[in-house]
C-alpha cells in the first residue's frame, strides 16, 4: 500500500525469506475447547522491519509497532477497543487550562537492565524523543517534561493539545532505558520494560526477530506467549504461502484481492478502516492552478468519480465508500455527508461551465508505476468531465518530497485518517503536513481554534462543523477508505485495534 501515516515515511522494503516457524500451543488439553491463555510461542508476520530502535530516531507505530511493544513500554496503553488505560502510567490528569498534564507512575516497573522505571527515566526518554529525528518526533516539540519527584511527571505546553494523551499510548509514549542512550549498540539491542527481552543472538536484522517473556516484567497476565518471533515477508505471495504452510500464527494482509484463499486455508480474518484513498487538492487558494480556487471546480471534481466503481476495480470492493478524511470512530463522522457528491459528470460539466471553464482545463499532477492502474482510472474520470490529466512520475523516491514542496497542485494519495486533532495538525491545519500550500479559510481557523481552546462540548461541535465545511468547500475528494486486514490462524484469538494498522501484541491470545 503507497500511502503516509503520520507516524512513518513511506518505506520500499524488499522481499525477504521467511525462516522460523510458529510454534504449537502447549496450553494444556485441546479435547476441553477452553484455552488457558498461554503458549509456547507467538510467531507474526511483518510487512517491515524496524530501521532502529533507538527512540530518538527509530520509534514508530504502524506496521512496525510489534518490535517496540515487545521490548518496550509506552505510559499509556490502548485497549482492543482503542481505549485509553493506564499503564507505566497509573493516573493522569490536567490542570484547569489543560496545558499541564500530570502523571503518576507505577513504581513495580523496571528495565531489563535493572534500573527503574522512574519519573527521571521517563522525562529523559520523553526529551529523547521530542529532540530526535524520529517520524513523531514533532508531535511533541514545544512540550517540557519535568520530574516532580520519583513516580510523578509533568509535561507542560504553551497550549492545549488535544492529542497529547492518544500520543503517550503510542511513538512518543514509548519508554527507553536512559542507560542505553549512549550505547552505539541500543540502534539494534533494545533496553526497555517491554514484556520480552531481545535475542540477537538467534535474530537476523531485516529478516528474523525473535524475543523471549521478561521474567521481570510488571504485568506478567498481560503476556500469553514465552517466546515472540516476528519474520519480516514484504511479498504477498509469500505471506500467503507462509500462511499456507503453517509458518505463522499472525500476517497483515497487504492484497485484500487473497482473503477468500486466505480464509479458505482456515484462516480468521479481521479489518479495520484506517486509511481513506482519493484526491488531495492541495492548491485550494489557485497558486499554481487557479482552476482549484473556485469552490465549484472543486466540487465538479468531487463529481466526477465513479466511487463504487474505483473500489471494486482497485480495493476488490473491500472498504468503505466516504467523501470525508475523517473516520467513522470521529465525533466528526456524519454518514449522511458520504452522499453529498453523487456520481454525476454532466452536473461536474455543468458547475465547470459555471466556474468559467465550459471547456475544461489541463491539472499537472504525479503518477508512480506502481500505481499505475489507479493513475489511468483517474485521469480517465476526469477527462470525462473535461479535465485533462498531464502525468509527471518524480519517482518513487521523490513522490512525496514533491508533493510537499510542493511542486503539483493535486494528486491521488492514502492517507491515514488520525484521531481528531492529530488529523487536523497532519492535512487540516495551516502549517500541516499534507497542506503544503498553507491553505487558511476563516472560519476553518475559528473551528480549530473553538477545538483546542473549548469545552469539550465547544470542542466536538466544532469539529463536526469542520468536517461538514470541508465537505461542502470540496478540500478533498474523497474516494472510500480502504479495508486494513490483519489474519490469524485457528489456534490463535484476536482483538483488532479499530485504530492503528498493526494489533497490539498484548491482543493475540492462543486457544485450544
Amino acid at each position: 500500500m503507497f500511502r503516509w501515516k503520520a507516524t512513518a515515511a513511506l518505506a520500499v522494503v524488499a522481499a525477504l525469506a521467511l525462516t522460523g516457524c510458529a510454534g504449537g500451543d502447549d496450553s494444556g488439553d485441546s479435547s476441553s475447547g477452553e484455552s488457558s491463555g498461554h503458549a509456547d510461542r507467538l510467531t507474526l508476520i511483518s510487512l517491515f522491519a524496524p530501521t532502529s530502535y533507538d527512540i530518538g530516531s527509530g520509534a514508530e507505530y504502524g506496521n512496525r509497532s510489534p518490535f517496540f511493544q515487545a521490548v518496550f513500554d509506552t505510559l499509556l496503553q490502548k485497549n482492543g477497543a482503542g481505549e485509553i488505560e493506564p499503564w507505566l502510567a497509573t493516573e493522569w490528569a490536567y490542570n484547569d487550562d489543560n496545558t499541564v498534564l500530570t502523571l503518576t507512575l507505577r513504581t513495580d516497573a523496571t528495565f531489563t537492565d535493572g534500573t527503574a522505571v522512574d519519573a527521571a527515566a521517563v522525562v529523559a526518554s520523553l526529551e529523547r524523543f521530542r529532540d530526535g529525528t524520529s517520524p513523531q518526533a514533532a508531535t511533541l516539540a514545544g512540550k517540557t517534561f519535568a520530574a516532580v519527584d520519583d513516580s510523578t511527571v509533568t509535561i507542560t505546553q504553551d497550549a492545549p493539545d488535544p492529542s497529547l494523551v492518544n500520543l503517550l499510548s503510542i511513538a512518543p509514549g514509548l519508554i527507553q532505558a536512559p542507560s542505553s542512550f549512549d550505547d552505539p549498540d541500543s540502534a539494534t539491542v533494545p533496553v526497555g520494560s517491554g514484556p520480552y527481552i531481545y535475542d540477537a543472538s538467534a535474530s537476523v536484522t531485516g529478516t528474523t526477530y525473535v524475543y523471549t517473556a521478561n521474567p521481570d516484567y510488571w504485568n506478567k497476565d498481560a503476556v500469553h506467549y514465552d517466546n515472540l518471533t516476528i519474520n519480516v515477508i514484504s511479498d504477498p505471495t509469500a505471506v500467503l504461502n507462509a500462511m499456507k504452510a503453517g509458518e505463522a500464527n499472525g500476517a497483515k494482509i497487504a492484497d485484500n484481492s487473497s482473503i477468500p484463499e486466505i480464509e479458505a486455508s482456515g484462516w480468521a480474518v479481521e479489518t479495520n478502516e484506517l486509511d481513506f484513498q482519493g484526491m488531495l487538492l492541495l492548491d485550494r487558494d489557485g497558486t499554481m492552478a487557479p482552476e482549484l480556487a473556485d469552490v465549484k471546480v472543486r466540487q465538479a471534481i468531487n463529481m466526477a468519480f465513479d466511487r463504487e466503481a474505483l473500489l471494486t476495480a482497485l480495493q476488490s470492493g473491500y472498504g468503505s465508500l466516504t467523501e470525508q478524511v475523517f473516520p467513522e470512530t470521529s465525533v466528526a463522522y456524519d454518514p449522511e455527508l458520504d452522499s453529498t457528491y453523487a456520481y454525476d459528470p454532466e452536473g461536474a460539466k455543468e458547475l465547470l461551465a459555471e466556474a468559467g471553464y465550459p471547456d475544461g482545463f489541463t491539472l499537472n499532477m504525479m503518477s508512480t508505476p506502481a500505481f499505475q492502474t489507479t493513475f489511468d482510472l483517474v485521469a480517465q474520470q476526469l477527462s470525462d468531465i473535461g479535465i485533462t490529466v498531464n502525468y509527471t512520475d518524480p519517482g518513487t523516491g521523490n513522490f512525496i518530497t514533491d508533493m510537499l514542496a510542493p511542486k503539483y497542485p493535486a494528486t491521488w494519495m492514502s492517507l491515514e485518517q488520525n484521531p481528531d486533532w492529530q488529523l487536523i495538525n497532519f492535512m487540516i491545519a495551516p502549517n500541516a503536513t499534507f497542506n503544503p500550500f498553507h491553505s487558511e479559510d476563516p472560519k476553518i481557523d475559528e473551528y480549530i481554534t473553538t477545538i483546542q481552546m473549548g469545552t469539550e462540548e465547544e470542542a466536538e461541535q466544532a469539529t463536526k462543523d469542520l468536517n461538514k465545511y470541508l465537505v461542502e468547500q470540496a478540500w478533498f475528494a474523497p474516494f472510500y477508505r480502504v479495508q486494513g486486514t490483519y489474519a490469524v490462524d485457528a489456534d490463535t484469538n484476536l482483538e483488532f485495534w479499530p485504530t492503528n494498522a498493526y494489533p497490539s501484541i498484548f491482543d493475540f491470545s492462543p486457544k485450544n
